[in-house]
C-alpha cells in the first residue's frame, strides 16, 4: 500500500513542477512540448537527481530522500519558506512507518476561549483544523449569519464556501483568494494526518460536486498563517470591509481563532457597529416572543 505521506508528497511535487516554465529556470523550451510545466527529467537535472529516483518521489512509491535531496528540490522548485517547511513536512512523515491508529476524537474549544470569545466586540469565530465552526460570538452571528440554521456537520467554512445555495457570496471582490487561503489551511491540515476521516470527507465530497475546488484543491497551495481582507455584502448597512487574521490557539495541532477588523473610526467601523445594534434588537425581541404570541 502507498504511504499517504508519500503520495501527498508525489501531487505536491508534481503540482510544484506543472507551476514552472523552462524559461523560469533558464531552460530554452525547444519544438512541441507535451506538457506546459517542466519535464521530470528536466527538474531532475536541475536538483542534481536521476529521473528514475525523481519520477518514483512523484509516484510515491518507496522513496525517503535525505534532508540534502529535499533541499536542492526546493531550490529547483523555487519554493517560498512555507513551501518549503511543507515539503519536509511531508517528506519526514514519509519516512516513518505509517501509524496503527491517530487520535481523531472531537476538538474541544477550552472555557477560557468561549469566555474570550464572548467579551470582544468584533466578529470572532473558532475554527477546527479542518476548519470546522466550532464557536463564535454574536459580532460573528450578526455579520456572518446564524450557524444554527445549519446541520452541525455542515458547519464548516469550506462547505459553506462552495455551498450551491449560496453562490451568489461568489461575486464578492476577492472570494477566490479567501477561498484559496482557506483551501490552503486545509492543506496543512492534510499534511499532518492525510488518512483523518474528517479531512477524507470534506475534500471528497467537494471534489466531486464542485468543480471550482478541484481547480483551486489541484494546486496544492498550503497555508500556516494567513491573514487577508474581506468585502462583506450585508443588505441592512451596505458593504463591509473587514481585515482578517487568524490566531492559533493550544494543541497540536490546536483550533484557530479567526477575528474580523474594521480601521478604528472608518465608515466599515460605523456599519459594523450599526450592524451589532440590529442584531441585537432583533436577539432581544426573539428571546421575548413566546410561542402563542
Amino acid at each position: 500500500m502507498t504511504h499517504p505521506y508519500a503520495r501527498e508528497l508525489g501531487d505536491f511535487l508534481r503540482a510544484r513542477r506543472g507551476r514552472l516554465r523552462p524559461r523560469d529556470v533558464g531552460l530554452e523550451p525547444g519544438g512541441r512540448r507535451r506538457v506546459t510545466g517542466l519535464r521530470r527529467e528536466e527538474l531532475a537535472l536541475l536538483a542534481g537527481l536521476s529521473t528514475d529516483y525523481y519520477q518514483r518521489m512523484e509516484q510515491g512509491r518507496e522513496v525517503r530522500p535525505s534532508d540534502g535531496v529535499l533541499d536542492a528540490l526546493a531550490d529547483a522548485l523555487g519554493l517560498d519558506d512555507e513551501e518549503r517547511r511543507h515539503l519536509f513536512t511531508l517528506a519526514h512523515a514519509a519516512r516513518r512507518p505509517v501509524p496503527a491508529r491517530l487520535d481523531h476524537g472531537p476538538e474541544l474549544v477550552p472555557d477560557s476561549t468561549r469566555r474570550l470569545l464572548r467579551v470582544m466586540d468584533t466578529p470572532a469565530v473558532v475554527l477546527g483544523r479542518h476548519l470546522d465552526l466550532l464557536d463564535w460570538n454574536p459580532m460573528a452571528q450578526a455579520l456572518l449569519g446564524d450557524p444554527d440554521a445549519y446541520p452541525p456537520d455542515r458547519l464548516n467554512m469550506l462547505l459553506l464556501m462552495f455551498d450551491d445555495t449560496l453562490t451568489g457570496e461568489r461575486s464578492c471582490p476577492g472570494w477566490e483568494n479567501q477561498a484559496l487561503d482557506y483551501i490552503g489551511m486545509m492543506r496543512a491540515a492534510v499534511a499532518t494526518d492525510p488518512t483523518h476521516p474528517r479531512a477524507t470527507a470534506i475534500v471528497g465530497e467537494l471534489s466531486i460536486r464542485s468543480a471550482e475546488f478541484r481547480r483551486l484543491w489541484a494546486r496544492h497551495d498550503v497555508r500556516e498563517s494567513v491573514s487577508g481582507t474581506k468585502t462583506f455584502r450585508v443588505p441592512e448597512v451596505g458593504d463591509i470591509i473587514l481585515d482578517w487574521d487568524t490566531y492559533p490557539l493550544p494543541g497540536s495541532p490546536g483550533p484557530i481563532m479567526l477575528v474580523f477588523t474594521a480601521e478604528p473610526g472608518s465608515a466599515d467601523a460605523d456599519r459594523l457597529r450599526i450592524l451589532a445594534s440590529l442584531h441585537a434588537t432583533r436577539s432581544a425581541l426573539a428571546s421575548r416572543h413566546t410561542p402563542w404570541e
